[in-house]
C-alpha cells in the first residue's frame, strides 16, 4: 500500500513539473511576442533610418545643418468615435514610433502637418483637454527638442466649422507662430483652413498674417540693397522659406503620385475637391507668390506624394504617422541649410507584420499545448524518429 501511494505521489509531482514547465514555455512564447512586437521591432525598423546629407557639405560651405523631423495626421481618437482598443493599440504605436525616432535619430526640431486631434472639431471643453493630454504625453519631447504644430481640419473644422473660439483653443496649446527662423532657415507654418478666399473675418486676418509675412521675407532678400520699405531692424535670414500646411496645394488628383506609400491604385484617379481636398487654385497661386518658398511639405492626404509647383517647387505629400490611416505610416526626415536641403522617408513598422508575429506565436502555443496534452507528436521526438528511418534505410 505504501509503496502505491509512493508511486501515485511520484507520478502527480511529475505532472505538477511537467506543467509547470509548459506554463514556463508558454509564458516565456508570450513575453518574447510582447517585447518584439511592442518595443523592439520600433528599434528594428527605425535604426535602418539615416539623416540625409546635403549636397554642399555644412562644414565646407560655413553653414549650419537643421535636423527636422515632418510628420502628419496623428488622429488622436475622441470621446465619441474612439474605442478605448482602438485607442489604445494606435496611440501606443505612434507613442513608441516617436520615442524611439527621438532616442535613435536626435532631431532638433519637429513638426506636425495638422489633424493632431480626430475630433477637435466638434469636441467639448473637457473632451478637449483630456486630448491634449494625451497628446502630451504620446508626444513628449526633450527641451532641446522643438515641436511645432500646424491646423489642420480636424483639429479647427473645415471653413464652414471653423470659429475663433476653436482657433484661440487650438493655438493656446500649440502656439499662433506663423514664421519660424533657426539656423538661418525660416519656416512659414499658414492656417490652410483659413485660406477660403472669401473675405470672412478669420480668413482675412490669416491673408493679412501672410503679406506681412511676405513683406518681411522680401526685405531679406533685399538685404544687400537697404532700398525698399524696409524699416525692421532685425532682418529675416537671406533665404527662400519651407511652407508647412495641412492641405496641399491644388493639384487635379494622385494620378501622378507612385510609390509603396502613395494612394492605393483605385484611388489615385479621383479628382480632388478644391477647398476640400486641397487648396483653390486661386490660393495656391497666392502661398507661391507672395512667399516664393523653395519647398513645401503639407498633409491631409494621409498618402505620399511629389508634384512640382509654378517654376518647379516641390511639395511633398507626408503620409499619416497611424496605423489607423494606413498599414505603412512613415515620416519625413529633413537635413536643411539656408541654401541647401536634402529628404529622406523613414517608415515604421507595418502593421500587419506585426500582427503576423503575433499570429505566429499563437499557433506556437497551440502546438505546445497540443503536444503537452500528447494530441501531437513533439516536434523534437518526430524529427528524431523521422533521422532514425533515414539511416536504416
Amino acid at each position: 500500500m505504501a509503496l502505491i501511494r509512493l508511486g501515485f505521489g511520484r507520478q502527480h509531482l511529475c505532472l505538477l513539473k511537467r506543467r509547470s514547465f509548459l506554463m514556463l514555455k508558454l509564458t516565456a512564447v508570450v513575453f518574447a511576442a510582447l517585447l518584439f512586437c511592442e518595443f523592439f521591432i520600433y528599434y528594428l525598423v527605425i535604426f535602418r533610418c539615416d539623416w540625409p546629407e546635403v549636397k554642399t557639405p555644412a562644414d565646407r560651405s560655413g553653414q549650419k545643418t537643421l535636423k527636422a523631423m515632418f510628420l502628419a495626421d496623428t488622429h488622436l481618437l475622441g470621446e465619441v468615435r474612439g474605442h478605448w482598443l482602438d485607442k489604445l493599440r494606435r496611440e501606443w504605436q505612434m507613442e513608441r514610433a516617436f520615442q524611439t525616432a527621438l532616442r535613435l535619430l536626435q532631431p532638433e526640431v519637429v513638426f506636425i502637418l495638422g489633424d493632431i486631434f480626430d475630433e477637435g472639431k466638434w469636441s467639448s471643453s473637457q473632451a478637449w483637454a483630456d486630448d491634449v493630454e494625451r497628446f502630451q504625453k504620446i508626444f513628449r519631447h526633450p527641451r532641446d527638442v522643438q515641436l511645432k504644430v500646424v491646423a489642420g481640419n480636424h483639429d479647427i473644422g473645415f471653413h464652414y466649422q471653423m470659429n475663433a473660439y476653436k482657433i484661440k483653443r487650438f493655438e493656446k496649446v500649440f502656439s499662433p507662430e506663423r514664421l519660424f527662423s533657426w539656423k538661418g532657415i525660416n519656416f512659414v507654418m499658414v492656417n490652410s483652413v483659413a485660406l477660403e478666399g472669401d473675405g470672412c473675418h478669420i480668413c482675412s486676418e490669416a491673408e493679412a498674417e501672410l503679406i506681412e509675412i511676405s513683406r518681411k521675407l522680401n526685405c531679406s532678400r533685399e538685404q544687400g540693397r537697404r532700398s525698399g520699405p524696409c524699416p525692421d531692424p532685425q532682418l529675416l535670414p537671406a533665404s527662400a522659406p519651407v511652407l508647412l500646411q495641412h492641405f496641399p496645394l491644388y493639384r487635379r488628383s494622385d494620378a501622378n503620385c507612385s510609390g509603396e506609400d502613395a494612394a492605393p491604385l483605385e484611388e489615385r484617379g479621383i479628382p480632388f475637391k478644391e477647398r476640400y481636398d486641397v487648396l483653390s487654385q486661386e490660393a495656391s497661386q497666392q502661398l507661391l507668390w507672395w512667399l516664393r518658398p523653395r519647398l513645401i511639405l503639407s498633409g491631409h492626404t494621409h498618402s505620399a506624394c511629389e508634384v512640382l509647383h509654378g517654376a518647379g517647387v516641390p511639395e511633398i505629400s507626408v503620409p499619416s504617422f497611424s496605423w489607423r490611416n494606413r498599414n505603412n505610416p512613415s515620416f519625413i526626415m529633413g537635413s536643411m541649410t539656408p541654401t541647401e536641403y536634402a529628404l529622406a522617408k523613414c517608415h515604421l513598422p507595418y502593421e500587419d507584420t506585426v500582427l503576423a508575429t503575433y499570429c505566429v506565436a499563437a499557433g506556437l502555443l497551440v502546438v505546445l499545448i497540443l503536444v503537452h496534452s500528447e494530441l501531437l507528436p513533439s516536434p523534437f521526438l518526430f524529427g528524431w524518429n523521422l533521422l532514425r528511418k533515414f539511416k536504416t534505410m
